[in-house]
C-alpha cells in the first residue's frame, strides 16, 4: 500500500530538512490569535490587527510564485457532468461554513486530513476534510474562501478525487508542474491584509510556521482559532463521538523489549540533548513506547493518547475508561502515571513552572501543544520578573540555553528519537513479522486458488467487494488475526488505475477473466503487520499489459537485489524501481516504498524509498520497507507488485572504507503471476530471481495449505524459462 510519506507536500519535507534553531512562541488565552515571525505568537488585541504591526519575512525559497493563470486547475468529472445538466444547487455544507467564516471575520479556512496527532489515518470523528468535501482519500487538504472551494491531493488520488468531488470544488493536483501549494494559492487569491484561519490542534509546528511565512509575503495573517473547529460547528450532532475501545497490553514475547528499557534509552537521549522531558504525540509512537495497543483508528492498532517522558517519571494521557485491570497493572509495573486525555495542556503548566527543558519535534507536535507550553513559560517569566529575576527571563525568552538559566523553562526543537528506535525492529519483532507473513501468505494462496477457480472453471464474476470479503474470510481463519491493516484495494480494469481505490457495493465492477485485476491488501495479526500487492489477468492479457507488468517486475527485482552502503537514504534506490519503465517513457505517481510497523501501523517512518529526496534518513538493519513499483493507465488498468523487505547486513567480498553493506530479506511469500510476464523482456538473472523466489514460496507456504490450494500453489510456483514463452 502506498504511504502518504511518499507524497506529502514538498514544503513540509523541506521544512523538516532545514528546521534548525529553537524558537520560543507564546499565545494568550484568547480564542483568536495571529501568528507573526519568526514563529513568535502575539495575543491579538483586536479582531483585525494592523498589518503594520507585522514584519515581512521571506519564505526561504519555499513559497515559489506560481503561474496565476487557471491552467493548473483540473475540473473534476462531477463538475463536467453537472455543467451538462444545468447549474447545480449550492453545497449546503460549504454555505454553512462560509456563514461561520463571515461571523468570525475570516477570509479563508484550511481543513487538513490530520487529527491532533498528525495521523495519516484517523477516527471517524476527525475526518473533517472528508466530511466537508466528500473526498474520502487518506491524504488531502481542503480550503474554503468566500467564493472558492479547492482541494489538494497527491497522485495516488487524482482519479478518485475527480469522481468524488462535487461541482463546487476545484481539484488541485499537488506535485504536478504549475500547481501551487495551498499556501501559495491563498497568498495569490486573497487581498493583502486577509486572514486565513486554522485549527491549531491539526497543524504541526513547522507546517503552521511555513504557512504563516508564505502568507506574510503579502501581509496576510494566519489566525489560530482555538476552542472549536468550524467544520465541527457545521457537522453538529451528526459528528461521530470519540472512540472508547479499551487498550490492550502488547505481550513482551512480541515486543521484545520491556517498557523500562525503552524509557531508559529515551532518557539517555534526553540527557544527551540537555532536555528534561519530551512530548510523544504520534499514536503509534505512544503505543510502541509503552507496549500498548488500541482500537481507536480503523486498521491501526492504536489509541488516542499523549505521552510525556521526564527524567524520573512518565505519564500517559488517555481516556481513563480505556484502562482495563490488565493495562492498569502493566502501567503500574512500568511506573507510568495515567491522566485524562484532555489534561495534557494543563500538565504543560506544571512542567514550565518546574523549569522544564521540553523536547518537541516540530514535524510531529501540533502548534496548540507548543503554544500551551510557551504560554506557561510566559507566566513563569512574569513571575521571575516579580521576583526581580527579569534578566534571567529576558535571556530565556530569546532561547538562550547556557548553564546560567538552569531553572528556566524553554523549548528544545529537535527530531524525536522515538521513530528511529521504533523503526529498527528487534529479534522478537522480526520473528513475529516473519510468522505473521507466512500465515498471511497461506490465506492469500487459499484465496487465489478460490478466485481462479471461480473465474476460470465456474465462469462466475464476483464483484470487487465480494472478492475482498472472501479474502477477509480466509484471513480470519488464521491464528492471531485481528483486522485488516487498511481497506483492501480490489480494482478490476479501470478501477485498478485508481491507486488507492476503494470498492463500494453500489458502484463497484465485476472481477472477470477479461481485465487486469489489482489486489492490494494486508492484515493486522497479534504478532505482525502485512501488506502485499499482486496483479492478475485470468484470461489472455494484451501485449501492452504484459510489457507494462514485466517492466514493473524488473523494477521490483532491481530493488529487491540491491546492495548498498549503510546509511544510504531510500531515495537513492528509487531509480532502480523506475529505470525499466523510464526506458519506454513510463512512470508512476507514488513512492516505491514505505516503512511498516511490527504489529502496528502499516505505514511508518522515518525511512522510505521515494523519488522525493527530502527524506535523508539512512536505511539501517532491522528496518522494514515495502517494495512496490507500479504503472497505471488512466481509465484502463493498473499494475503494482509489492513485497515487504527487512534491511539486513550483507557479506560482501570487500568493505570499502571499512563500512557495512546492506541488502534486503523478503518477508512476503505469495506467487507472482507468470501469465502477465513477457519472458522475452526478462534477462536470465530476472528469470533466476523469479524461480528462486517461487521456490522459496513453495518451501515456506506449502506446509500450511492442502488439497486444491496445494495443487494451485504447486502450479503457480513452477519454474519459468525462455522456452515457456
Amino acid at each position: 500500500m502506498i504511504s502518504a510519506e511518499c507524497s506529502k507536500a514538498v514544503v513540509r519535507r523541506a521544512m523538516a530538512a532545514t528546521q534548525a534553531s529553537s524558537t520560543l512562541a507564546w499565545l494568550g488565552g484568547s480564542r483568536r490569535h495571529y501568528v507573526t515571525p519568526p514563529g513568535v505568537c502575539l495575543r491579538a488585541t483586536s479582531p483585525s490587527p494592523s498589518p503594520a504591526r507585522q514584519s515581512k519575512t521571506t519564505s526561504r525559497g519555499l513559497c515559489i510564485v506560481a503561474n496565476s493563470s487557471s491552467s493548473f486547475l483540473a475540473e473534476p468529472s462531477s463538475a463536467k457532468r453537472a455543467s451538462q445538466a444545468g447549474p447545480p444547487p449550492p453545497n449546503g455544507k460549504i454555505v454553512k461554513l462560509r456563514q461561520r467564516l463571515a461571523s468570525e471575520g475570516i477570509d479563508a479556512y484550511i481543513i487538513p486530513s490530520e487529527d491532533p496527532h498528525q495521523s495519516e489515518y484517523s477516527a471517524d470523528c476527525f475526518m473533517r476534510r472528508a466530511y466537508i468535501s466528500e473526498f474520502t482519500g487518506s491524504a488531502g487538504t481542503a480550503v474554503i474562501t468566500k467564493d472558492s472551494a479547492a482541494l489538494w491531493t497527491d497522485g495516488r488520488y487524482f482519479l478518485q478525487a475527480e469522481n468524488q468531488l462535487g461541482p463546487d470544488w476545484q481539484l488541485m493536483r499537488a506535485g504536478t508542474p504549475g500547481v501551487p501549494s495551498y499556501g501559495e494559492w491563498l497568498r495569490d487569491q486573497l487581498n493583502p491584509g486577509a486572514s486565513v484561519a486554522i485549527d491549531p490542534l491539526l497543524f504541526s509546528i513547522e507546517a503552521a510556521r511555513e504557512l504563516e511565512r508564505c502568507l506574510l509575503s503579502r501581509d496576510q495573517k494566519l489566525v489560530l482559532l482555538e476552542g472549536s473547529n468550524l467544520v465541527d460547528d457545521v457537522w453538529g450532532d451528526a459528528r461521530p463521538k470519540l472512540p472508547t475501545s479499551p487498550l490492550r497490553v502488547h505481550d513482551l514475547k512480541f515486543s521484545g523489549v520491556d517498557v523500562a528499557t525503552k524509557l531508559g534509552n529515551l532518557r539517555k537521549d534526553l540527557t544527551s540533548a540537555g532536555a528534561t522531558a519530551i512530548a510523544v504525540t504520534m499514536l503509534d509512537e505512544v503505543a510502541w513506547l509503552f507496549n500498548l495497543r488500541g482500537n481507536d483508528v480503523p486498521h491501526n492498532p492504536v489509541a488516542y493518547a499523549y505521552a510525556m517522558i521526564e527524567l524520573e517519571t512518565a505519564t500517559l494521557f488517555t481516556d481513563l475508561s480505556k484502562i482495563t485491570d490488565e493495562v492498569s497493572l502493566h502501567l503500574k509495573e512500568a511506573q507510568i502515571a495515567v491522566k485524562p486525555y484532555t489534561s495534557i495542556l494543563s500538565f504543560l503548566e506544571r512542567l514550565a513552572s518546574n523549569g522544564c527543558k521540553l523536547w518537541l519535534d516540530p514535524a510531529r507536535v501540533n502548534i496548540a501543544v507548543f503554544n500551551a507550553f510557551n504560554a506557561a513559560c510566559k507566566t513563569h517569566y512574569r513571575n521571575c520578573k516579580k521576583s526581580k529575576k527579569a534578566g534571567q527571563a529576558e535571556k530565556i525568552s530569546s532561547n538562550h540555553t547556557s548553564g546560567n538559566e538552569m531553572d528556566a523553562p524553554y523549548v528544545l526543537e529537535r527530531t524525536s528519537p522515538v521513530p528511529l528506535a521504533k523503526a529498527k525492529k528487534n529479534a522478537a519483532e522480526l520473528n513475529g513479522m516473519r510468522q505473521a507473513h507466512l500465515r498471511d501468505a497461506a490465506a492469500l494462496v487459499e484465496f487465489l486458488a478460490w478466485l481462479e477457480n471461480t473465474l476460470v472453471v465456474e465462469r462466475k464474476q464476483p464483484t470487487e467487494v465480494e472478492v475482498a470479503d472472501v479474502l477477509l474470510g480466509f484471513r480470519k481463519k488464521q491464528k492471531g488475526f485481528l483486522d485488516t491493516s487498511f481497506d483492501t484495494i480490489s480494482g478490476s480494469g479501470p478501477n485498478g488505475a485508481i491507486i488507492h481505490y476503494r470498492a463500494e457495493p453500489e458502484s463497484c465492477r465485476a472481477v472477470d477473466d477479461k481485465h487486469v485485476f489489482l489486489l492490494d491488501s494486508g492484515a493486522q495479526y497479534v504478532d505482525g503487520t502485512t501488506d502485499v500487492t499482486r496483479t492478475f489477468h485470468f484470461g489472455t492479457p494484451t501485449a501492452r499489459h504484459k510489457e507494462c507488468f514485466t517492466r514493473v517486475l524488473q523494477g521490483h527485482i532491481a530493488v529487491d537485489k540491491a546492495v548498498f552502503p549503510e546509511g544510504t537514504p531510500g531515495f537513492v534506490l528509487d531509480v532502480l524501481a523506475r529505470s525499466s519503465l523510464w526506458k519506454i517513457g513510463l512512470d508512476y505517481r507514488h513512492g516505491t516504498g514505505h516503512g511498516v510497523g511490527a504489529a502496528l501501523n502499516v505505514h511508518e517512518g522515518p525511512q522510505s524509498i521515494s523519488a522525493r529526496f527530502g527524506n535523508m534518513t539512512g536505511l539501517e538493519a532491522g528496518m522494514i520497507v515495502s517494495n512496490e513499483p507500479g504503472y497505471y493507465e488512466d481509465r484502463s488498468f493498473g499494475i503494482r507488485i509489492e513485497n515487504l523487505l527487512v534491511v539486513g547486513e550483507v557479506n560482501t567480498a570487500n568493505r570499502f572504507g571499512g563500512i557495512t553493506y546492506l541488502g534486503f530479506e523478503k518477508l512476503t511469500f505469495v506467487p507472482i503471476q507468470k501469465n502477465l510476464m513477457d519472458v522475452l523482456l526478462l534477462s536470465q538473472e530476472d528469470i533466476d530471481w523469479v524461480n528462486n523466489y517461487h521456490q522459496d514460496v513453495w518451501e515456506k507456504v506449502s506446509p500450511l495449505v492442502e488439497g486444491n490450494t496445494l495443487a494451485w500453489l504447486k502450479q503457480n510456483t513452477r519454474p519459468l524459462s525462455k522456452s515457456s514463452c
